[in-house]
């Protein structure tokens, strides 16, 4: 059926008859949508005939088709024949306008776009049935406002805008209207048409140059002003204000090699301001002249040289003259003097001048800075007199200028500050200098040591230096010699035939110049493996040894041998049970009780106890040595086969304990011993603790503890001083109150470290 029919109504369709018609009476009913479902009641059919009627028109936007099934029965409702499947098709009418999606549409191009660049995209729809020529759509651009040359075109089948022209130019026109129509029936004249406006905005590129109002500009300055605004310079360009292509770039391009000018720009009003940022001097240049360029932020976007779009302008800067003050220029003079030069000496000093006059006439002058205080300074010709002798050698650091700060005055008391640097001129006035004043040479590992001497003096005046000794020391001479090694060091060797003993060796040294001193210098020639080990009192004794040497050396010998006979004689005159006293030997003998149960003494055979120290279970035996023995006198021989003697070997900061003689936890019921027993006991535990107090903590040999002496012989001619025991007073031992150095080392030695 027809969409849209205009009738008449009811309208028929179609007849549906039934082949069992012939044989029997038939009844014709349909069902489906547009008789008992909506639409309801638009088709019918004859009960009798099976012509089927549409009762009103149909929109085929609405109901394409009709799917209705024709039923054929008897009278007694029997089913004559299958039910018939009768779809009805509506066929499409072109009555529906194509229309565009968007009622107005809003695109942007850009003003510098290219030919053929995309500007949107339009769309139309169009209910008519698809893939007919009813919805076969095609677009066009019936009207451009404003009406200039076509700039746009579209695409009849995609809708697609693009421009056409070189002619956008955001500056006369910045947006155009088109009316956009689709027509359906492929554009033919009996299409249906629709329509739709389409706003484009042309937006801004940078396509105009910036430019100056005048070509050209005065500005005026006073001289000596700075960080002043002069000028403002006022620019026009077309482009969209308030962005990259509107906001300008300020250069200065000639005229300012010396920076005395800066030029910036004024985000709000977008002018060129002008600044003077350095000083200009009326005297040397009245009028400046520069040339600026202008551009803008972003480049610029046709193609035209970057030169020409570079717009210029000429700045003349006319600087006004002002009444100033002195000029010191330049701010630092040289002058040069010699050292060492008369006190009162006039020399040319600082010259300042009034840049008005350029003269110096009528300046007065003073001393601000004199780090040594070595000169004055004339008030009117700036000169400078010596007030004090001139040391190079004493200015530090060396080899630099002497500043002195100036100050000038003009009449009106304005004033500059300058810089007088003084080169003091070298003269040789110092005699070369030995560096070493006490040197250690290590016989026989050592041939020789080297002496080196320094010039405060410049090099003209210094090394090549000349070393010798002088002949006024026949004895130096004999033992000593002098070579050279180099322009400032010399080598000192010794001969076979010197001893081992400090010497005082005089040294010349003579510079280039002739200028010379003599040191004299301290020499150990020592018996070391190396300087640092050299003791200072080791020197030979069968050489230089002095009678008041040997004379001290007995003397200790003497007394050594009194305190072990002191101690002996102690020992035997004990007739009672005695302990050692309190400790007053300076914590060396130290008594504390035995914690430990048994018994903590020890009885000797002529009575005397000890007390065992330190909670040690071990005794110590009460005889240092023999006494009488079997009415016989015996000698005591300290250190057989040595010739050394005690010297002061305290531990230090260490408390020693007693140790038994014998090493051993036994009972001892007779203490008394033989002299080759005592002996053996002590000779190798003296020797091992004198061993010990010869070195220092580091256990490297030491100075001045253990000296070595010639042997002297063995025994003694008073024979023994045993019967002295008899004599001593009951309690024997006070003596232990103070103890000589030498037996506190004596001690040290027998007790537990």
């Amino acid at each position: 059926m027809q969409e849209n029919s205009l009738g008449p109504f009811p309208l028929f369709l179609q007849q549906v008859e039934s082949d069992a018609a012939q044989n029997y009476t038939v009844f014709y009913s349909i069902s489906g949508r547009g008789v008992d479902q909506e639409p309801l009641n638009l088709f019918y059919i004859e009960r009798d005939t099976g012509n089927l009627f549409c009762t009103r028109p149909v929109d085929r936007e609405e109901y394409d088709v009709f799917d209705l099934i024709a039923y054929a029965s008897t009278a007694d409702g029997y089913s004559a024949d299958q039910p018939l499947p009768l779809p009805i098709r509506v066929e499409d009418e072109n009555d529906n306008h194509p229309v565009f999606t968007e009622a107005i549409y809003n695109f942007e191009v850009s003003e510098s776009s290219r030919l053929g660049t995309t500007v949107g995209v339009v769309c139309a729809t169009d209910r008519d049935e698809p893939d007919t020529m009813h919805t076969r759509l095609k677009y066009s651009i019936l009207e451009q406002t404003p009406r200039s040359p076509g700039l746009f075109s579209v695409h009849p089948s995609t809708g697609v805008i693009t421009t056409i022209s070189h002619y956008l130019d955001r500056e006369v026109v910045d947006k155009y209207s088109l009316i956009m129509k689709v027509q359906d029936m492929d554009g033919q004249f009996f299409g249906l048409i629709g329509t739709s406006t389409c706003i484009i905005t042309v937006t801004d590129s940078n396509d105009n140059v910036p430019t100056f109002r005048q070509k050209a500009y005065e500005a005026f300055v006073e001289e000596n002003a700075f960080n002043v605004e002069i000028l403002r310079i006022s620019i026009e360009d077309k482009d969209l204000i308030n962005t990259a292509n509107w906001r300008a770039n300020f250069t200065i391009l000639k005229g300012n090699e010396n920076g005395h000018f800066k030029i910036s720009t004024d985000k709000g009003t977008n002018e060129g301001v002008l600044c003077v940022v350095k000083p200009l001097n009326y005297e040397e240049n009245r009028q400046v002249n520069l040339e600026i360029g202008v551009t803008n932020e972003v480049p610029f976007t046709r193609d035209i040289p970057r030169v020409t779009a570079l717009n210029r302008a000429l700045v003349t800067v006319h600087v006004r003259d002002l009444d100033e003050g002195p000029e010191c220029s330049p701010a630092a003079q040289f002058v040069r003097i010699k050292e060492n030069l008369a006190v009162g000496s006039k020399i040319n000093g600082y010259k300042a001048y009034d840049p008005d006059s350029r003269s110096s006439n009528g300046l007065r002058y003073k001393k601000l800075h004199d780090p040594k205080g070595w000169i004055t300074i004339d008030e009117i010709s700036g000169s400078i007199i010596t007030s004090k002798t001139l040391d190079r050698e004493v200015e530090t650091p060396k080899n630099e200028l002497y500043n002195i700060t100036v100050l000038a005055i003009d009449q009106d008391n304005r004033s500059c500050t300058g810089t007088l640097a003084v080169d003091i001129e070298d003269v040789n006035d110092n005699p070369p200098a030995i560096l070493q004043d006490y040197v250690v040479i290590c016989k026989p590992k050592m041939e020789y040591t080297d002496i080196l001497a320094i010039d405060p003096d410049e090099p003209v005046h210094g090394a090549p230096f000349y070393f010798s000794l002088p002949n006024t020391s026949p004895e130096v001479n004999r033992l000593w010699t002098l070579t050279k090694v180099n322009d400032t060091a010399a080598r000192l060797s010794y001969r076979k035939n010197a001893g081992f003993q400090e010497y005082n060796i005089p040294i010349t040294v003579k510079d280039r110049a002739g200028q010379s001193a003599t040191k004299m210098l301290r020499v150990n020639l020592c018996d070391c493996p190396h300087p640092s080990q050299c003791r200072e009192t080791s020197r030979s004794t069968g050489v230089m040894l002095g009678k008041w040497a040997i004379l001290a050396i007995l003397l200790g010998i003497a007394l050594l041998f009194s305190v072990l006979l002191t101690l002996v004689c102690g020992v035997f005159g004990a007739t009672k049970r005695k302990r050692f006293p309190e400790d007053l030997a300076q914590q060396n003998l130290i008594i504390s009780n035995t914690e430990a149960p048994g018994d903590d003494r020890v009885c000797s055979a002529n009575g005397f106890m000890t007390q065992t120290v330190n909670n040690s279970s071990q005794g110590f035996c009460g005889t240092v040595g023999s006494g009488m023995k079997n009415g016989g006198q015996e000698t005591i021989e300290m250190m057989k086969g040595g010739n050394q003697t005690l010297e002061s070997c305290r531990g230090a900061g260490h408390h020693h304990t007693l140790d038994s003689c014998r090493g051993g936890h036994t009972e001892v019921d007779n203490c008394r011993y033989t002299y080759s027993e005592w002996h053996s006991f002590t000779q190798p535990r003296l020797g091992e603790k004198l061993h010990r107090c010869n070195q220092n903590e580091d256990h490297m040999p030491s100075q001045d503890y253990v000296l070595t002496y010639n042997y002297e012989g063995r025994g003694s001619p008073a024979g023994s001083v045993g019967c002295c025991s008899e004599k001593q007073e009951e309690d024997g031992l006070e003596f232990l109150n103070n103890l000589e150095p030498k037996f506190i080392t004596l001690a040290e030695a027998c007790t537990k470290r």
